[in-house]
């Protein structure tokens, strides 16, 4: 067995950890489990941490189980919220649930010959044979109010203007007996997830205590955030989404290449699984010149083959390269094909007729839904955050006409620092 503990720490994936985890990790094939919220039809960055997890966990030569929320994502996890979330209906859940599997499968290795071959589990499976008056029976009754008031996800929603319904607090006893169902039928015995998890999880492990004597083990990771105060994985544009269908793996590449020094440095170590000595000395050679973006572009490689493939990081250095290689040569340099062949920025088809008898500019990005407003589409243009072929437009009233089509088809329109959009006139 490797040491994943060791491993783990120098990346900075580990906050909390609970006594007697790393001996047991140490002993003996160890299956854990992660819980993913089937909230949407895909996983998002903010879930690549559990994944790495998982991936990390499997490497080292123990097994991963991944279980999805069927059951969990009907009631909504408080840990980390400020306000009560809409509850999905069961049809919606189980479309989720079904994608969530999808993806999950291109990550951790399934094959039924490995002794520590990756599991797939949904508690839903388990949930829907127990009734309410069984689960408040065999669960309820060996966790204290007491004990549940005290998790901070608790305690910090009760402070707050909203409350919390019954609904939100037994949540963690549902997590927890997610964990003592696996521990009795999957001799799981280690939970991991994030810092906002440790209450849920703990729970989990007093249960398996209380119910049946056993031992079981937990760690968490710390929150991912960025430098600048924003939330990580999120755009101008939204989530950053591991879908290719809602984000491009040209989006995809571009969010990580746009990382700051500081968080790329700290990313490149989560996001990875490049090797401790490789990472620090990509960190020397990116100090000696920060202009060549090193950290970056290879964090942007490594995240973009680890969830598209080499296939769609290729396409997606190639947009690159056409966007931005050379900004400052005219747009009219780009052949037809070129336009034609760049992967993964947002396309749109717009009325000839209105460019030929010429459109302004906010009717323009507003009828394209580059914008959703033309409150909105005037302001970034008077912030000076639009350009029409690589000039920069920098008056509300700019008419649009075909002229400024290239190849008497397209117009390409940069919207802020990296989003694109190719126009093309039908």
């Amino acid at each position: 067995m490797q040491h994943l503990i060791e491993e783990l720490q120098w990346r900075g994936m580990i906050q909390d950890i609970m006594p007697g985890t790393r001996e047991q990790l140490e002993k003996e094939m160890t299956t854990a489990y992660i819980g993913f919220d089937p909230t949407a039809d895909s996983l998002h960055i903010g879930s690549l941490v559990p994944i790495m997890l998982l991936v990390h966990l499997q490497r080292a030569g123990h097994k991963p189980i991944a279980l999805v929320g069927g059951a969990t994502g009907m009631v909504g996890d408080p840990s980390g919220k400020s306000e009560e979330r809409n509850l999905l209906s069961e049809e919606v859940l189980n479309h989720n649930v079904d994608c969530l599997k999808a993806q999950l499968e291109r990550f951790l290795d399934f094959d039924p010959a490995r002794k520590n071959a990756a599991e797939m589990a949904n508690n839903y499976d388990w949930f829907r044979k127990i009734s309410f008056l069984d689960f408040i029976r065999d669960v309820g009754k060996h966790i204290t109010v007491n004990y549940m008031m005290a998790k901070d996800s608790v305690k910090k929603r009760l402070e707050g203007e909203s409350g919390m319904s019954f609904t939100e607090f037994t949540y963690q006893l549902v997590q927890g007996y997610d964990y003592y169902w696996l521990f009795n039928n999957r001799n799981c015995k280690l939970q991991m997830g994030g810092s906002d998890q440790w209450g849920n999880i703990v729970t989990g492990t007093e249960l398996i205590r209380r119910k049946c004597g056993g031992e079981a083990y937990a760690f968490t990771c710390p929150l991912i955030k960025k430098s600048d105060g924003t939330k990580f994985g999120k755009t101008e544009s939204g989530n950053i989404w591991l879908d290719a269908a809602k984000t491009s793996p040209y989006q995809f590449y571009q969010f990580w290449l746009n990382a700051n020094d500081s968080d790329a440095e700290e990313w490149i170590k989560i996001f990875s699984f490049l090797d401790e000595e490789t990472i620090k000395t990509l960190i020397r050679e990116h100090k000696l010149d920060a202009s060549k973006r090193i950290l970056q572009r290879t964090l942007a490689k490594e995240t973009t083959v680890f969830v598209h493939g080499e296939a769609e990081y290729s396409k997606a250095l190639e947009t690159t390269e056409k966007l931005f290689a050379n900004q400052h040569a005219p747009a009219e340099n780009l052949s037809e094909a070129d336009l034609e062949s760049i992967e993964g920025i947002v396309s749109c088809e717009y009325d000839a007729g209105k460019i030929n008898n010429g459109v302004d500019i906010i009717s323009l990005l507003t009828e394209t839904a580059i914008f959703p407003s033309k409150g909105e589409a005037r302001k970034m243009i008077q912030n000076g955050g639009i350009s029409i072929n690589r000039n920069k437009i920098d008056q509300v009233q700019y008419i649009v006409n075909s002229s400024l089509l290239l190849h008497h088809k397209f117009l390409l329109v940069q919207k802020g620092r990296k989003n694109y959009y190719l126009v093309k006139a039908v």
